[in-house]
């Protein structure tokens, strides 16, 4: 060991001595200062325009598309080959390898001497990292040091591999600017070859594993992972090794055969440590973010550890679809990625994919490809991707193992547990496509326990569940495409009729929207389903209150007359509607000054009260937004029933009113009658009530608006509107389920939200960090390197 210091020392003199050595300290520098300064600038100046701030350590440091330690990876690997060109190629070139041959110096020595050098000079580039960190560190709130740590970590063993790989290039050959060239050659294929071969597995596993890009971006995200780690210390001792081996051919002259016969061992050694490293049963990890963001919520956590014995998924394949991409071979790593944290947690989880052809409906097929048959258009897709077509299944093959036709043909992935539960975890048509936690949470959930059914109420004119049109609930429930529907988040949904008494399985009764009054019979069914203590979800609509009273009324709840209206003119309407004429709108289109609403078009506020129902309540409630009723009833309601009533949303205060006389708000024209009992003021649009029943609680929501959670409405934009009825939807649905789906994957939000700076003085930061830090450090290096020389 001493003599590999000695090495080293005598390495880093020579390198110092050197003005290469220096210039990169600088240029390194510059480039980092420019590159953080900007990064924070932005940052200072969004908070400065009042934006909120949120995981600030992340957003300056590890953003996967401008943080700073993404950034310094861009070109990190222009350094290290100016770096070690010259490590064994000026000793090669200039014959003093001939010095070290004759002394009692082992070829091992040598290569680990100058390797520890260049790992020296490494903790200096991190030293200068450092200083960017600890000025965030020092004006950041609550700056996250463990994410930071890690992504240091992870950097300077990237620095180590690039070096031993450089290393190895400049023990072939006695010309410094081939080394350069050479070690720049080999990062490029290291950091390309991922992309060949990922049609077959066997050459997908090899090439993979050999692929250094990315390597280091979990470390920087904030994951540690034991074969991202062990991958680097895998690479720098297979390079060091042939190194190694390279002085020891030259020193004593191997025969051509007997030096390739090792390096070929060393290589095979390598890329089994690799092998048995990247299998998810021997992997390790560590979350370093403080909130732990790169691991499962503790929910999803339990429901895998409650998924005892083997868990097969089946990805099933069309390639009709248009999703053919994400499932093709060559995209399997990274369709893999999108469960990477699942199968962290169930590593011995077995995955197949299974491929074949059927027509998915898809009109736009045939006008791509007119006149062509469907197995003649499954050729023409192969032919574009470059695949196979044999490995596609002909449909009257796939259709006996499994009936995907209920899926529409499309990419799905059928989840199994030992159990023999079964279900289907679906892309979506959406930004994202792919399930995230909550979906996939919600999936394994329904092999490990039995979910709450959602009983849909018919016969009585109610609204379809099944229905496609703007008055149905199909999307909200049934919509397997729709990343929020009920089908998605673990609910299962199911017509109920009153002939008979109510199933026992039934969690949730809806009842939306009712036209014709239940038959007494019926009525004795529901109410032994109240009795029971079965949860309830009730839905009104204006002139529905003498259908639907007798419903609610046992409830201590009253649908009210007439229909809530809001008018926001501040004239008289005459003046008004001539206002109106001269802006060339329909005079007798009922307008809400700003956004030409219809007057029965009523915004409702969630109330402070309803914060204690459901975690989306309250965020709904601190980010103001309203869920949007197109004509809506108010609710009375006495907690003489024995249920504690919580108002979940209201009306506006401000020109809003019951009205009782104007039905017809397109060519009518609304009025306050005081006289008539019409009086502008809020009124309870939804309510939630609760009581203990057999032991439990028993949970009922009433909402005076039917059209909310419609196909038409639920996921409805308006402009100046900020509308979360799905989100209302949901939590009401999250309180109804006893909290049991959709699955809380809520974290700790990071504290780190705040910068203890303004523009003016990140301004002045900006200056020190780029011009004068960089000019200290050049002194710096004159009055060393001037030293050095006179000496």
């Amino acid at each position: 060991m001493k003599i590999i210091r000695k090495i080293a020392l005598a390495e880093l003199q020579l390198l110092f001595y050197s003005p290469i050595a220096w210039i990169i300290l600088i240029v390194f520098t510059i480039q980092a200062a420019l590159f953080f300064t900007n990064i924070f600038d932005r940052t200072v100046q969004t908070q400065d325009l009042h934006y909120h701030l949120e995981n600030v350590t992340f957003r300056l440091f590890a953003n996967p598309y401008n943080g700073f330690f993404i950034g310094i990876l861009e070109y990190l690997y222009l350094y290290i080959p100016l770096l070690t060109m010259g490590l064994m190629s000026r000793e090669l070139g200039s014959g003093s390898i001939n010095l070290l041959y004759s002394s009692p110096v082992r070829n091992s020595q040598i290569i680990l001497g100058k390797f520890l050098s260049m790992m020296a000079y490494g903790v200096v580039l991190i030293v200068i990292l450092s200083v960017f960190v600890i000025f965030a560190g020092c004006t950041v709130k609550e700056f996250d040091w463990s994410l930071i740590l890690g992504g240091l970590l992870g950097i300077y063993l990237l620095i180590c591999a690039y070096v031993a790989i450089g290393l190895f290039m400049s023990s072939l050959t006695s010309y410094q600017v081939v080394a350069v060239v050479s070690t720049l050659i080999v990062l490029a294929f290291l950091n390309t070859v991922s992309r060949f071969g990922q049609e077959h597995d066997f050459i997908r596993e090899i090439t993979y594993w050999l692929s250094i890009n990315g390597r280091v971006n979990e470390a920087i995200g904030g994951l540690l992972c034991s074969e991202d780690l062990l991958y680097f210390l895998i690479v720098s001792g297979l390079f060091l090794s042939l190194s190694i081996l390279r002085l020891k051919s030259v020193r004593q002259k191997s025969s051509w055969g007997l030096s390739w016969s090792k390096y070929t061992g060393v290589v095979i050694a390598a890329m089994l440590l690799g092998y048995l490293t990247s299998r998810p049963t021997l992997m390790g990890f560590h979350d370093t973010t403080r909130t732990k963001q790169r691991t499962l919520t503790e929910n999803s956590q339990q429901i895998i550890r409650r998924a005892e014995g083997e868990l097969k998924m089946t990805v099933y394949v069309n390639a009709l679809d248009d999703d053919i991409w994400n499932g093709l071979p060559r995209n399997r790593k990274n369709d893999l990625e999108n469960f990477a944290q699942y199968i962290r947690f169930k590593p011995e989880m077995e995955v197949k994919y299974v491929y074949y052809y059927a027509d998915t409906g898809d009109p736009m097929l045939a006008k791509r490809y007119p006149g062509l048959s469907i197995s003649r258009m499954v050729g023409e897709i192969c032919r574009s991707y470059r695949i196979d077509s044999t490995m596609f299944l002909p449909p009257e093959k796939i259709a006996q193992s499994i009936d995907l036709a209920p899926e529409g043909y499309r990419i799905v992935r059928l989840l199994e547990g030992e159990n023999g539960q079964r279900t289907f975890l679906r892309m979506f048509n959406d930004m994202q496509r792919y399930p995230s936690e909550m979906e996939i949470s919600a999936a394994l959930k329904r092999l490990v326990m039995e979910l709450p059914v959602v009983g849909f109420l018919s016969g009585h004119g109610e609204r379809d569940y099944t229905m496609e049109g703007d008055l149905g609930y199909y999307q909200f429930a049934q919509d397997k495409w729709f990343r929020y529907a009920l089908i998605n988040q673990g609910f299962d949904c199911q017509e109920v009729t009153l002939d008979d008494e109510i199933p026992a399985h039934i969690t949730i009764l809806t009842i939306a929207d009712m036209r014709r009054a239940l038959t007494p019979a019926e009525q004795v069914h529901l109410d032994a389903y109240i009795a029971r203590g079965g949860n309830l979800l009730v839905l009104g609509e204006p002139r529905r209150q003498e259908v639907m009273n007798p419903i609610v009324a046992p409830l201590g709840v009253q649908f009210m007359p007439g229909q809530l209206v809001k008018w926001s003119g501040t004239k008289p309407v005459e003046e008004e509607e001539e206002e109106v004429r001269r802006m060339f709108f329909n005079p007798k289109k009922q307008v809400e000054r700003g956004n030409n609403f219809s007057a029965d078009f009523i915004q409702s506020r969630l109330t402070r009260e309803s914060r204690e129902v459901s975690y989306r309540y309250d965020q709904m409630y601190r980010d103001e937004r309203v869920v949007t009723m197109p004509g809506c009833v108010g609710l009375a309601y006495s907690e003489e029933r024995g249920f504690k009533v919580i108002p979940l949303m209201r009306s506006d205060t401000i020109e809003s009113w019951n009205e009782l006389e104007t039905t017809d708000f397109i060519d009518d024209t609304v009025r306050l009658n005081p006289a008539i009992g019409e009086v502008v003021k809020s009124y309870p649009t939804a309510l939630a009530l609760s009581r203990q029943v057999n032991g439990k609680e028993q949970k009922v929501i009433i909402i005076g608006d039917a059209d909310c959670i419609s196909n038409g409405e639920i996921t409805r934009g308006r402009a100046k509107v900020l509308a979360s009825n799905y989100d209302m939807l949901m939590g009401s649905f999250f309180w109804l389920s006893d909290n049991e789906v959709p699955i809380d994957i809520r974290r700790p939000t990071p504290p780190d939200n705040t910068i203890f700076m303004t523009g003016v003085s990140a301004n002045v930061s900006k200056w020190f960090l780029t011009g004068l830090f960089p000019l200290l450090l050049l002194a710096s290096c004159l009055v060393i390197w001037l030293r050095r020389r006179g000496r």
